[in-house]
């Protein structure tokens, strides 16, 4: 096992092989602030700082909003940790979200991702300051949509042939605009985080109709 550690937020682990993944995630247990991501025995463990936590919270509960304001039935996993064995691959999402397969999971709390879809929406927070791609491991996952936050700019991606591809529209909501939500939060965020549901609901609202 070889270990290096590029920044005190951060440390990376090489040749990690799945079992000893498997036992991490047992040792370090489901209450903790850190996030972990795993990709052919590459394994990162992030504490992610108070910046991150901000938008991940902020742009997460606008998907919230903005899915109510729609009319849109979803179910919103956080950051569960996904893997397959099979794959090599696991990572635990700054958000995750089902929409079109929301059907085949409501409810359930014993998802596996051998049998079952993964989720139809994954975030990621400022994906510069992960020293680990994510984007083969959600790609080996098959998660179908990324929303890649970094520097006030959202992205989107599309998963194609296994590769994500930059994209102008959400699949989720093909009808908003949503590479301006970050503009939205930002011009409501000194006005606290009510001003910004307002905000991010009114602006849906318009889209919409």
């Amino acid at each position: 096992m070889t270990t290096s550690t590029n920044r005190a937020d951060r440390v990376i682990l090489y040749n990690i092989s799945w079992q000893q993944f498997e036992n991490l995630l047992h040792d370090l247990g489901e209450q903790r602030a850190a996030r972990i991501a795993y990709n052919n025995g590459t394994l990162e463990i992030m504490t992610p700082l108070p910046e991150h936590e901000y938008y991940k919270v902020t742009i997460g509960i606008a998907i919230d909003d903005i899915a109510e304001e729609l009319n849109l039935e979803y179910e919103c996993l956080g950051s569960t940790t996904w893997r397959r064995e099979s794959r090599m691959a696991g990572v635990e999402p700054d958000n995750c979200f089902y929409f079109q397969n929301v059907d085949a999971i409501r409810g359930r709390l014993d998802l596996d991702l051998t049998q079952d879809p993964p989720p139809d929406l994954a975030l990621e927070i400022d994906l510069t300051s992960k020293s680990l791609n994510r984007f083969p491991i959600y790609a080996r996952l098959g998660v179908p949509e990324l929303w890649c936050y970094d520097s006030g700019e959202l992205k989107i991606y599309h998963l194609q042939d296994g590769e994500y591809i930059e994209a102008q529209k959400s699949l989720v909501f093909p009808n908003l605009a949503i590479r301006e939500l970050p503009k939205v939060i930002e011009q409501n965020r000194a006005a606290g985080r009510l001003a910004i549901r307002r905000a991010v609901r009114e602006w849906a609202r318009k889209q919409r109709s």
